[in-house]
């Protein structure tokens, strides 16, 4: 690793632009291995709020344009977290402008926007990293360790779930992510990062059959009318992969009672892993090995053998967290701007789990198996 700090910008103070923000403060005393970056920059379309948040955050100056991050000379990073729409403008031209970035996911809402990011990035020789941090939790590490030593067999069958409940009010307002600018919905606000833990896995689909669904079809605007929802809350999809293993994603952001869940089920010849990411400490795994009487499920939790959470954690049970894992990818980021092999998904990859989501959105249109190409 390179002993020249890193000179950082910052798009956007909401919820990820903070977590981007406490993991670019964190990732040197956590990991030790690295030079504390600089904090140079943060932009928000608001001023006053851009330069309140930079002095919260620690960056040294703001802005309330964007593009003050992508033509300045002395940035060498910027984090994109503004919604999804905005994606493309800003990646591609932070891209051109010789900056590396670390951008949100989705890529954006449109496939064709998606391809123009993954050129530029191409183009440019910079890294261009999403923000699929859940890939990097020492369970999901563990869960890929445990498959490539073949701990269950052959894999026989996958089902991955994921629910949130913060679209469950039918009362709630019409949001941003109800309009069909920010994509399709569950598929795409958040069902990306069940196809990236699938791929981070080894599982690559080769065809879906897709349905979904508006459980409210309009919502009250701030004047107190009705506007219809543009986005699909509800998202059920089949899938196939290679050597005849099939599998099923069920995604619901308005699902009442969950909070974070993704749960992810690994049936193999001798056995079964789970995983659930409300309890994303720990994973659950059935060996058929043995006596009938002495089988079942047993739990390991993180832990100091289960890297990186040694760097966080010196006792095994006390548990990381959504942020700690968003240090664990900034850690990653820099290795690969450093040249150095990283467990990061890049726009090449994200490009894959976009196709993945518009072959299910051409399902559910026209109905029955669309190709993944």
């Amino acid at each position: 690793m390179t002993e020249k700090p890193l000179r950082v910008a910052l798009i956007g103070t909401g919820f990820m632009g903070k977590c981007h923000a406490l993991a670019w403060n964190a990732v040197a005393p956590v990991f030790g291995d690295v030079p504390r970056p600089e904090l140079a920059l943060l932009c928000d379309v608001n001023a006053e709020l851009a330069g309140r948040r930079a002095a919260e955050f620690g960056f040294t100056r703001s802005s309330d344009d964007w593009r003050t991050a992508v033509s300045a000379s002395d940035i060498d990073v910027v984090s994109i977290t503004t919604p999804n729409q905005f994606h493309p403008e800003m990646a591609i031209a932070a891209l051109e402008a010789g900056k590396h970035i670390w951008c949100e996911k989705p890529m954006a809402p449109a496939f064709a926007d998606a391809e123009k990011m993954t050129e530029a990035a191409r183009a440019s020789g910079r890294v261009a990293a999403l923000g699929y941090n859940y890939i990097q939790n020492p369970m999901i590490r563990l869960v890929a360790r445990l498959i490539g030593e073949d701990a269950v067999g052959r894999i026989t069958h996958l089902r991955v779930e994921m629910d949130e409940d913060f679209m469950a009010d039918g009362a709630a307002p019409f949001d941003w992510k109800h309009a069909s600018s920010s994509g399709y919905g569950a598929l795409d606000d958040f069902g990306v990062h069940a196809f990236s833990l699938l791929k981070i896995l080894g599982f690559e689909p080769r065809s879906v059959a897709a349905l979904m669904t508006k459980p409210y079809p309009d919502r009250l605007t701030g004047d107190g009318s009705a506007r219809e929802v543009e986005t699909h809350d509800v998202a059920s999809m089949l899938l196939r992969f290679d050597d005849g293993v099939g599998g099923a994603i069920l995604l619901n952001r308005s699902a009442w009672g969950r909070k974070g869940r993704i749960f992810i089920q690994i049936f193999g010849t001798r056995g079964t892993i789970v995983y659930d990411q409300e309890r994303l400490n720990e994973v659950q795994v059935y060996s058929a090995d043995g006596p009938g009487y002495a089988q079942g499920f047993r739990t390991i939790l993180a832990g100091p053998a289960h890297p990186p959470y040694d760097k966080f954690i010196p006792a095994p049970g006390h548990g990381l967290g959504f942020n700690e894992l968003k240090i664990i990818e900034c850690r990653e980021l820099m290795r690969a701007i450093a040249g150095e092999p990283a467990h990061l998904m890049g726009f090449d990859a994200g490009l894959g789990i976009e196709r993945i989501v518009h072959a299910a959105a051409r399902s559910h249109e026209h109905g029955g198996w669309v190709e993944i190409v």
